[in-house]
């Protein structure tokens, strides 16, 4: 049931793709449109959907499988699929959400203005393409719900427990360096993650952009990591939900 919980809250963020308009995207990048390039619709929109939703049944398993051994929790999920007490859970996780969520935004807005003075007026046009082509639904679905699910529950959990087991076999649970470590590492990783998509809509890479992407991506999941962590999946959740909101009222 914990499994069928959390997939089906990740899956609403891999649904919320469809409202991506990426024919619009593409006028981001006029160079890399090939007169080739086919027009994107809605069987192809549907077709997209299957690897996102395929890694998203894997790091559902891997949390089902290896969070409680480690020491991690998703509380209100829990409560849900045990019949448990769902307020209490959730109170839990509201307080710690809220000022993750808070601090996480500023801290994005912080590094991004931090940045301005070294990218190109061209890579900031794009960025601000960017961010404002990208549905507000989709910002808080699949980047609040889906990536902390990829994030958290799947990748950082699986990293805490391979540090335990590999380096810290003689322990009857892993350190508090083992999960730093795992924030650390998950924060890092996803940031990397976005430089494709950086590459492909800013032909001119630089240092400061390459820092840039990986920092700006990588400093909301410190904050999210320590609150998985210290309180439990929702309240990562629930701070990357309005860490989006800061982030478009911030930038607005």
């Amino acid at each position: 049931r914990l499994f069928l919980i959390l997939f089906s809250f990740g899956m609403t963020g891999v649904i919320s793709l469809l409202f991506i308009d990426y024919q619009a995207l593409m006028t981001i990048a006029p160079e890399r449109v090939r007169p080739d390039t086919p027009v994107i619709t809605t069987s192809l929109k549907l077709l997209s959907l299957i690897q996102p939703a395929l890694i998203l049944a894997l790091a559902v398993f891997v949390g089902v499988a290896l969070a409680h051994r480690v020491g991690l929790s998703a509380p209100f999920a829990e409560a849900l699929a045990g019949r448990g007490d769902i307020r209490s859970a959730l109170k839990r996780q509201t307080l710690a959400g809220l000022i993750g969520g808070l601090a996480g935004g500023a801290s994005v807005v912080f590094v991004s203005l931090l940045f301005r003075p070294f990218l190109s007026f061209e890579t900031l046009d794009r960025i601000d393409k960017l961010g404002k082509l990208l549905p507000l639904p989709t910002r808080l679905l699949y980047g609040g719900i889906t990536e902390e699910v990829l994030l958290r529950w799947g990748f950082m959990t699986l990293l805490v427990w391979l540090a335990w087991r590999l380096l810290q076999r003689k322990r009857p649970g892993p350190t508090r360096v083992s999960f730093i470590s795992a924030i650390l590492v998950s924060s890092v990783v996803f940031g990397t993650g976005h430089l494709p998509l950086a590459f492909f809509l800013i032909p001119q890479v630089t240092l400061a952009l390459i820092l840039y992407v990986i920092i700006v991506n990588s400093v909301f999941g410190f904050i999210a990591g320590y609150l998985y962590w210290k309180n439990g999946l929702e309240a990562a959740v629930l701070a990357h939900m309005l860490a989006h909101l800061v982030m478009v009222f911030g930038s607005a």
